[in-house]
Order: structure tokens, then sequence, then C-alpha cells
């Protein structure tokens, strides 16, 4: 199991003390330190099924100008190429379990389909 978190985000670190209180064993990603590339983010969106501006911190300032970008297939790569140059645009915690189930563990009940 992977998780991409922000060691600052308490949902982030909710979901690890979650998973070590579990005993699961797992590997972080610190993705502000270690971004994940265009092609990865395109993959966890497919697992997600969800599109880029769906998984956007909107209320960053990073995000200030991509509000002006339309939410269309034809600005898809622009969101991604965003949120790649800056991750802090990224919602989190990202898990994906071995069997490549991915979800935004934002809230308990997401968090808990990971756990035994």
């Amino acid at each position: 199991m992977e998780i991409w978190i922000n060691p600052a985000c308490s949902k982030c670190r909710a979901a690890t003390t979650a998973f070590d209180e579990a005993g699961i064993d797992y590997t972080v990603r610190r993705y502000l330190d270690d971004p994940p590339t265009a092609e990865e983010l395109t993959a966890v969106l497919t697992r997600l099924n969800l599109e880029p501006w769906d998984i956007v911190r909107h209320n960053e300032p990073a995000a200030k100008p991509l509000k002006a970008l339309p939410r269309d297939a034809d600005h898809r790569s622009e969101w991604i190429d965003a949120m790649v140059a800056d991750p802090i645009l990224i919602q989190r915690p990202i898990i994906t379990a071995d069997d490549r189930t991915t979800a935004i563990a934002r809230d308990p009940e997401t968090l808990r389909k990971f756990l035994p």
C-alpha cells in the first residue's frame, strides 16, 4: 500500500496513525518533496475515475490561475501540469492499495475501506 501525504496535514497524519495502529505495511510518499510525474498523476486519476480539477485544492493560493481554466478534455493536461509543477494543489491523502484500489481518504469512512 502507498499513501501520498503532506506531513503537515491532519488528515494525512490520521491515516498513517490508523495504518500504524492496524499494523498495516505501507509506503509513504511525501508528494511535496517527491512530486508525481504527469504519468503517475494520470494513472491515479484513472484509478480514482476522476478528472484533475476534481482533486485540486481550489482554496490554495497556487490554484488562483486555474480558476479561469476550463474544466474540459482540451485543458486536462494543463490541469495535470499545474499539479505536477505545484503539488500543494493535489488533494490528500491519496491511498493506493496493493490491488490498485485508490481513494482520497479525507473522511473516516473512506479510510476504513483500507483497514482490516
